[in-house]
């Protein structure tokens, strides 16, 4: 079978010798625009990434410079508030007493090298904030503006506040030649004196920070935990300027009074008791309202000696056999020696030997079974606010002076007293106790909250304007009850425990330091005089004063610093003027105004 042809398809040749078909043709017309919309696409889609790539480039370039820019006004705000703080720790006069000054208006700012920062300029404001009266320490902030030529603005708040004299465990303007740490006292916390900080070669410990504007010598004998700083800046002493404000806190409390100077060095005609009372039946005294004072006076100054529990003016002849303050619980009450006859049973030689013989303030009510307004020479003064429902039914209602908010709203914190003052007593809240004069501690005066618990509920603060004494009375010391016997005591402990923060602007000492008792009150396992005196807080003196000696006269030091000082300081207690960092805030400067904003800052006082 001859083979089938196929059929032959006709060709169109071209100039070239080929020739295609019409339809192969339009073909390849079509692919021919088909590139070239691809071209045209892909063209499109490189120059969108180009300049979307130059777009992003700019907008990067413009975020750094933006940054760039920002970071340096930040950190020329950031400086204007150090520079500030340094500049109000340079002179005090710079800070105002209320509303805020300007320390910079607009100024051009340099770069550390001295050369200006272009376009920049900066705005410097101080001045207090918070409760301004410096009732819980004295607050203040600087608020920094910065702006640069294209209208950028960083706004910054740096909280400042100026350091308390409560803060340091020990302070002293003067180191005296004859007196020097030793014996292995230990400090526990900031120590700071504008002397010469000397140390015996019997050794003492420093467990704060230790700063001299002088020197330290013997410092081999000390054992520093945190070093020490010699040549450190100079802190002036308060001043009785400083003392004088406080009479118009007290004023506003109703807790002002007025005293004289009369009396020995470690007596009053005043005396301030401090009195706990549990109102709330919870078994303690620790409610916000549950303290108070009683305020005990005499007008006749040959009575002060009554006043702090002192001997009799005839004790060299008669010793304690006429005492109206010194004498025995004989089952049914109080009994002194000066109501009791020289024999029979009980005379006053057994009262004054007696194993439950003890000695009294002037006043207090174990010597007339009870409170008793117009008891021994003087009086208790009464108060002259309302009485609240919650003491009425007491003997002594009409004379509990409230030192708390709820009872007294007008309550400052401060008690002052024109003349010298006698304290003792448990303290529930805070208070700062001024008196022009010298300040006697009469007895125990300790807080009703224990400060090592950390609570921080009740501080004390004893500013003098001359001497704190711890007085060399019947309580305090041991006494000769006939002045053949030997030295006895006359408190229910060997020991005297002195809870706050003291500052003389004279000195801290102990009555009558070198003399009397050696041996009769151990202090813990120790033989000595008077025993141990236990203070924790903090002293600041501007002459250290003695509190015993070698010999065993005095007291021995037991000294403890009390955080909550440094932390929550006395009401209005006196400043360092150093201003310390406190806390860093950003502030919006979409809408600013600086008055409202500082009026934001101190808000109305009640």
């Amino acid at each position: 079978m001859p083979p089938r042809l196929r059929a032959s398809v006709p060709l169109c040749l071209s100039a070239s010798g080929f020739k295609r078909s019409n339809a192969t043709q339009r073909y390849v017309d079509n692919e021919r625009g088909v590139v070239l919309v691809v071209v045209l696409f892909v063209a499109f889609v490189v120059g969108a990434i180009s300049a979307g790539a130059a777009l992003v480039g700019s907008n990067a370039s413009l975020i750094n410079r933006y940054t760039s820019r920002h970071s340096v006004l930040v950190s020329v705000a950031d400086a204007g508030l150090e520079e500030a703080r340094s500049a109000l720790n340079g002179d005090r006069s710079v800070y105002p007493d209320s509303g805020f000054a300007v320390l910079e208006n607009g100024v051009p700012v340099t770069h550390a090298d001295g050369s200006e920062i272009p376009g920049v300029r900066r705005w410097t404001y101080v001045g207090p904030t918070g409760v301004t009266s410096g009732q819980y320490g004295v607050f203040g902030s600087v608020v920094v503006r910065v702006e640069d030529n294209t209208g950028n603005q960083v706004i910054r708040r740096g909280e400042v506040a100026q350091e308390s004299f409560a803060k340091y465990a020990y302070f002293t303007d003067v180191e005296p030649a004859n007196i020097s740490f030793g014996g292995g006292d230990q400090i526990q916390g900031p120590v700071h004196t504008n002397d010469v900080l000397k140390i015996y070669s019997s050794g003492a410990t420093f467990l704060g920070t230790v700063g001299t504007a002088r020197t330290v010598q013997g410092s081999a004998y000390g054992t520093f935990a945190h070093g020490y700083q010699e040549g450190a800046p100079y802190i002036a002493m308060p001043e009785t300027a400083d003392l004088l404000k406080l009479r118009v806190q007290a004023t506003a409390g109703g807790t002002a009074f007025a005293g004289t100077s009369a009396g020995a060095l470690g007596q009053a005609t005043t005396r301030i008791e401090f009195v706990a009372i549990d109102l709330d039946g919870d078994g303690a005294v620790t409610g916000d309202n549950e303290g108070f004072i009683r305020v005990y006076q005499v007008t006749n100054a040959a009575d002060a000696w009554y006043v702090v529990g002192d001997v009799p003016p005839d004790y060299a002849t008669n010793g304690l056999a006429n005492s109206p303050l010194c004498g025995f619980d004989d089952g049914s009450g109080f009994r002194a020696a000066a109501d009791l006859p020289n024999t029979g049973t009980p005379s006053w030689t057994d009262a004054l030997t007696s194993p439950d013989r003890r000695c009294y303030l002037g006043g207090a009510d174990q010597l007339f079974g009870g409170f008793d307004s117009a008891g021994g020479p003087g009086d208790w003064l009464p108060w002259t606010g309302p009485v609240d429902p919650l003491v009425a039914g007491r003997p002594d209602a009409q004379y509990l002076i409230p030192i708390n908010r709820a009872m007294n709203p007008s309550f400052k914190g401060v008690v002052f007293v024109d003349g010298k003052v006698a304290v003792s007593g448990t303290l529930r809240g805070r208070v700062t106790v001024a008196a022009t004069e010298s300040i006697i501690i009469a007895d125990d005066v300790t807080y009703a909250s224990d400060p090592a618990s950390g609570a921080c509920a009740d501080i004390l603060g004893m500013f003098s304007g001359r001497d704190i004494v711890v007085s060399n009375n019947a309580i305090n010391a041991p006494v000769r009850g006939w002045p053949s016997w030997d030295y006895l005591s006359y408190d229910e402990t060997p020991a005297e425990f002195v809870q706050g923060v003291v500052l003389a602007l004279n000195t801290f000492t102990v009555e009558d330091y070198d003399s009397g008792a050696t041996i009769t009150e151990p202090c813990e396992a120790r033989p000595w005089g008077r025993g141990c005196l236990y203070l924790t807080g903090g002293i600041i003196q501007r002459t250290r004063g003695a509190v015993g000696t070698g010999g065993a006269t005095g007291s021995l030091k037991r000294y403890s610093y009390d955080q909550c000082a440094y932390s929550n300081p006395p009401p209005y207690f006196p400043t360092t003027g150093h201003f310390a960092r406190g806390r860093y805030y950003e502030v919006d400067p979409v809408g600013f105004n600086l008055e409202s904003y500082w009026n934001f800052l101190t808000p109305p006082e009640n």
